[in-house]
Formats: C-alpha cells, sequence, structure tokens
C-alpha cells in the first residue's frame, strides 16, 4: 500500500472512530430526572443512581440521564417536564412530590416513577398503592402522615412550652395536608399553632425574625424540597434566634437542628433508581406497585440542647436512633 492510501484511509479511521462512538453513546435510553430543588449537592441522587445500578444500568454507559431542576420555583416544573416530552426520554423520574404532582397533571404518557413524602393515593398520583394504573409508580416515605408526631416529640422535650409555629411551604402539594394535621395535634396537646409560610430565602429570614418577636418557643418545620436544600441555613437561623426546631431528615440535626424525625429518604431513591431500570427492561409502571418506606429515625443534637438551655428526659434520648454529642 503506497503511503497516500494508507494516510487516506488512517484519516478515514479517525473521522469514523468517533462518529462511531457518538452513534453508540446516543443510542442509549435516555432517562429524563426532573426534581423540585436546585443542583449542586443533593445527597438522594447518589442513592437514585445506586439503584439504577442495582438493575444494571450505569449513567454514561448504559443510559443517558437529562438532569432538570426547578431550583424551588415550583412553577417551572410543566415546562420543565414538556422539555423532557419534547426529548422523548424513555422514562421520567420525578422525584419531590411538587415533581411527582406536576408529572400527573401534565398527563404524560411517557412511563413515570416518582418519590413523594406524602400518601400518593390522597395526592392523586395513584389510585391504589398495589394497582398504581396508568403510566405511574414509585416509592412514598410518610414524612406528611408523621409530622404530628414531630410536635408529640417536642412537646415531650418542652413540656412546659405553649406556643408553637408550623413553617410550610405555601406551594408545596402536602402543605395543606401537614397544616391541618399539625392544627389537630396541637388542639391535642393543649397548645397554640402559628402557621407561616416561605418558599423564598427573603421569606426565610422574614419568618426568624417574626417568630424571635412573637416569643414562639418550639418550630416544627413542614416537609419541603425548599426546606430540604437549606437545612444548614434552617439549623443556624433557629440556633441564633434561641428557636428549638425539629425537621424531618438527618441532615438537619446533623448540621446543628435540635432533632430530625421522618423517613429514609434516600431509601425512596434507591427504589425509585430501581424501578426505573425494570422499566427499561420492559416492565410497566402499572404492574409494579407503590414502594412505602417505612423506616423512621429519630436524631437529637444533645450539643445544640445545652446551648439552648435543654434538657432531654432519658425517656426521649433512649428512643433515639442517634445522639449527637
Amino acid at each position: 500500500m503506497k503511503r497516500r492510501e494508507f494516510m487516506t484511509l488512517l484519516g478515514g479511521a479517525t473521522v469514523a472512530w468517533p462518529l462511531a462512538a457518538h452513534a453508540q453513546q446516543s443510542a442509549l435510553p435516555v432517562i429524563g430526572f426532573v426534581n423540585a430543588a436546585a443542583p449542586g449537592p443533593y445527597p438522594p441522587l447518589s442513592a437514585f443512581l445506586g439503584g439504577l445500578r442495582e438493575a444494571g444500568f450505569v449513567e454514561g454507559r448504559d443510559v443517558t440521564i437529562e438532569f432538570r431542576w426547578a431550583e424551588g420555583q415550583y412553577e417551572r416544573l410543566p415546562s420543565l417536564l414538556n422539555d423532557l416530552v419534547q426529548r422523548k426520554v424513555s422514562v421520567i423520574a420525578a422525584t419531590s412530590t411538587p415533581a411527582a404532582v406536576a408529572a400527573k397533571l401534565a398527563n404524560i404518557t411517557t412511563p413515570i416513577v416518582f418519590t413523594t413524602g406524602g400518601d400518593p393515593v390522597r395526592l392523586g398520583l395513584v389510585s391504589s398503592l398495589g394497582k398504581p394504573g396508568a403510566n405511574l409508580t414509585g416509592a412514598a416515605i410518610m414524612n406528611v402522615e408523621v409530622a404530628p408526631k414531630r410536635m408529640e416529640l417536642m412537646h415531650e422535650a418542652l413540656p412546659t412550652a405553649t406556643k408553637y409555629a408550623l413553617l410550610v411551604n405555601p406551594s408545596d402539594p402536602n402543605a395543606m395536608s401537614v397544616s391541618g394535621e399539625m392544627n389537630t395535634a396541637a388542639a391535642t396537646l393543649g397548645v397554640t399553632l402559628q402557621v407561616v409560610h416561605a418558599n423564598n430565602d427573603k421569606d426565610l429570614a422574614t419568618v426568624f425574625d417574626s417568630l424571635a418577636q412573637q416569643r414562639v418557643e418550639a418550630l416544627v418545620i413542614g416537609n419541603d424540597p425548599f426546606f430540604n436544600t437549606r437545612s444548614g441555613e434552617l439549623a443556624a437561623s433557629a440556633l441564633r434566634n434561641h428557636l428549638p426546631a425539629i425537621y424531618q431528615y438527618p441532615d438537619f440535626s446533623e448540621l446543628g437542628g435540635l432533632m430530625s424525625y421522618g423517613g429514609d429518604e434516600a431509601e425512596s431513591y434507591r427504589v425509585a433508581g430501581v424501578y426505573v431500570g425494570r422499566i427499561l427492561k420492559g416492565e410497566k409502571p402499572a404492574d409494579l406497585p407503590v414502594q412505602e418506606v417505612t423506616k423512621v429515625e429519630l436524631i437529637i443534637n444533645l450539643k445544640t440542647a445545652k446551648a439552648l438551655g435543654i434538657t432531654f428526659p432519658l425517656s426521649l434520648l433512649g428512643r433515639a436512633d442517634q445522639v449527637i454529642e
């Protein structure tokens, strides 16, 4: 073979190889991942990817993932979902309750796997847990249902406190349910409850200033993706205002919050990842029952308790899954 012919052949190969690699990559199934929170460090995401791996799918090798984040602006969710549909993704992972509800309301025919912190039937996502029907299934942690328990735990830690506040995001689909159940719990415990709202950082600063001025004695934070990505800020604001507070996820107490009590969010994302993989293999969402993640954890931060002048009863400390000292 002449040198010129060899170089021509070699040059053609160098063009063909990238084209072949691109064709192989574009042939991978595409997962649309949409979440109501902001991008950045997001611990549950690793659990989702872990669930995918359990099902035999590794990002970049077996699947491509298109990520869409609403960054706390829930009104953006319909357009983010529509964009994924237009891109003809194989399945949509609608993680977080606002994303799941938006996906349901959009009447999308693409298979959808959701995660939610509330009852999927009450939210209208599925007709039943065992037989979800249609094109939606997923995993649920009962954080709305255990919200009253957070107030009970706070009351146990502060038996003389009578003035409570509940912080909710009014844009969250679970806000009304949480407020209703917490008002009932407050009446049972014989305490007053003030419901305050925040769905942006400016609101949060205003809320904590207001609670301090009104001498609120304890704060229960309602579950919401906007709050999830601000656990450290919420914990710091509560401590700065000398306000005992409880939230749902462990990172709140690990970052200085007094207590956390709630379901295992990471497990719900792992299940969602497994379900996405099973759907990619040909199973239908209607045949995959919604899985309830029933594990809950109580974490107490004794360092924060000392700073607030709170002494926990031994009966409560004994029930804690973790005590931070």
